[in-house]
């Protein structure tokens, strides 16, 4: 287990005690907030061209079941600035796609590797191989929770509006999504009222919003779903929005976007938001759909920056696990 002591904004030290990384909802708001200061230190020292090998001679496992351009490429990038090594495995390359149960190929991987990254379908895969490795174990995406892209997001609006207590951040889309349910766990940790524009049927799932509700309702902030678009983006300082359909879901394209059509993020609803929101988009993004390409592309996006966050928020997981 890791014991990394960081310092928040009022200069106090404090530990977070973590083996795994796997959901926000697992984190306390002030491990989020130390993991948003480190990103920030670290991505200050990339920027200056003086990346510390803090992870000199460690070896990152990467396990995909869906493919990546932004996930890969930013975890293996981090692990060579931090001064480690990262391993692409394809789950169709190993044994585990033949048949080998999670429980051995964990076990194994355990002995060769420091810490597996894995970006799969089902979230109860990340958590049989967190049960059964030795090793750290990161969720790199599924079906349920996102919560390395979270963490991106959180950096970037941290970044874009200079705080994030007190905001208001609306999510526009499939409410029952990875990217919803993450963004629900850490905008309430770190003291953001959350809206959720989303059509019947496609709410969040019910265990996430209702756990995200408590820790809501104890801080005194706003979480609250509904049908209606106009209501939910009212006011917002954060406008994102996701794919209406996920990986996994093709057959159901058609009929998504006969549904979704109405929550399309574009200039005329944005007219309901702050006039200095941003727009947020985890990417890849299908113009024309979810988001106009005049939103996407213009002056309030910050698509890219956030796109780069995750490999400042990802070293600091690493950071975290395996220092």
């Amino acid at each position: 287990m890791s014991n990394l002591a960081i310092n928040i904004n009022n200069g106090e030290k404090y530990n977070i005690d973590r083996k795994d990384f796997l959901t926000l909802g697992e984190f306390s708001s002030k491990e989020i907030h130390g993991l948003l200061k480190e990103s920030i230190e670290l991505k200050k020292m990339t920027k200056a061209g003086k990346n510390i090998p803090y992870l000199k001679g460690k070896v990152l496992g990467m396990i995909f079941e869906k493919s990546s351009t932004r996930t890969r490429v930013s975890f293996e990038v981090g692990m060579l600035q931090l001064g480690g090594n990262a391993i692409f495995l394809n789950s169709k390359d190993i044994q585990l796609g033949r048949g080998e149960t999670i429980h051995d190929t964990a076990k194994v991987l355990s002995r060769y590797v420091d810490a597996l990254m894995i970006r799969t379908y089902r979230h109860e895969v990340v958590e049989e191989f967190a049960k059964h490795a030795s090793v750290p174990v990161i969720n790199g995406l599924t079906d349920l929770h996102h919560p390395t892209q979270v963490l991106a997001d959180l950096l970037t609006i941290l970044e874009k509006k200079g705080k994030l207590s007190g905001l208001k951040m609306c999510y526009v889309g499939d409410g029952n999504n990875n990217m919803c349910h993450s963004l629900i766990e850490g905008a309430i940790k770190v003291g953001m009222h959350v809206s959720i524009a989303c059509p019947k049927g496609y709410e969040p799932n019910e265990q996430i919003y209702l756990k995200a509700m408590k820790d809501a309702n104890a801080s005194g902030l706003l979480l609250e779903k509904s049908e209606n678009l106009a209501e939910m983006l009212k006011d917002a300082d954060v406008v994102i929005t996701d794919v209406w359909t996920s990986m996994g879901n093709e057959e159901e394209a058609s009929e998504r976007i006969k549904v979704f059509t109405p929550y399309q993020v574009n200039e005329e609803n944005c007219k309901l938001a702050k006039k200095d929101f941003i727009f947020m988009h985890c990417l890849p993004a299908h113009r024309g759909e979810e988001v106009s390409a005049s939103i996407i592309d213009g002056s309030h996006s910050v698509v890219f920056d956030e796109a780069e966050n995750r490999l400042h928020a990802q070293k600091a997981i690493l950071k975290l696990l395996l220092s």
